[in-house]
């Protein structure tokens, strides 16, 4: 005795309907829209705390009437600038970096004076420095003496002109420049 007016008909379709969200594809593209604000939160997290690192990441020296702070892009000029001056130091930066100031460069937007401190990185804390170099070094050179000759010259430049304690210099080999013939 059942027909479409009894209320079996439309508790079966209520039923139906709960299953069938699960199923549509915008239920899905709710899910997939998670997704993506749940990627874009945590990029957003990384991009802040990116940003509080750099703003953090000062040096201070202290006097008796005031105090100083210095930049990590200053110190990082002066190691790019020491380590340029060394023998045997092709050029600072990793593969792209270059890739990517030979190309501004082309274009003419900018030249080797606006990239003195590219393939250095410096983190500051108080009056300490820890910087990292990344070079490329001239064919035939011994890599031992010219690391050696870079991580006395940063040393020697940041600590004389900034007065820094510079704690460590490591430095990354990325490349050997071969003179073409």
């Amino acid at each position: 005795m059942t027909d479409a007016t009894t209320p079996t008909a439309p508790a079966t379709d209520e039923a139906a309907q709960i299953h069938v969200p699960a199923q549509r594809p915008e239920a899905n593209g709710d899910s997939k829209l998670g997704d993506v604000v749940e990627r874009a939160t945590a990029v957003s997290g990384r991009v802040a705390s990116a940003v509080v690192e750099r703003l953090r990441n000062e040096g201070s020296l202290t006097a008796d009437r005031g105090s100083t702070t210095i930049a990590d892009e200053v110190v990082e000029k002066i190691a790019g600038i020491a380590a340029r001056g060394v023998p045997g130091v092709h050029d600072l930066g990793g593969d792209v970096a270059r890739v990517f100031a030979g190309l501004r460069e082309r274009v003419g937007l900018g030249d080797a004076d606006d990239d003195a401190d590219r393939g250095v990185k410096v983190r500051l804390d108080g009056d300490q420095a820890t910087v990292e170099i990344t070079l490329v070094i001239e064919y035939g050179q011994v890599v031992r003496t010219v690391t050696d000759a870079v991580r006395a010259e940063v040393v020697a430049a940041v600590e004389k002109m900034l007065s820094l304690h510079v704690t460590e210099v490591n430095i990354r080999v990325d490349d050997v420049h071969v003179l073409e013939a």
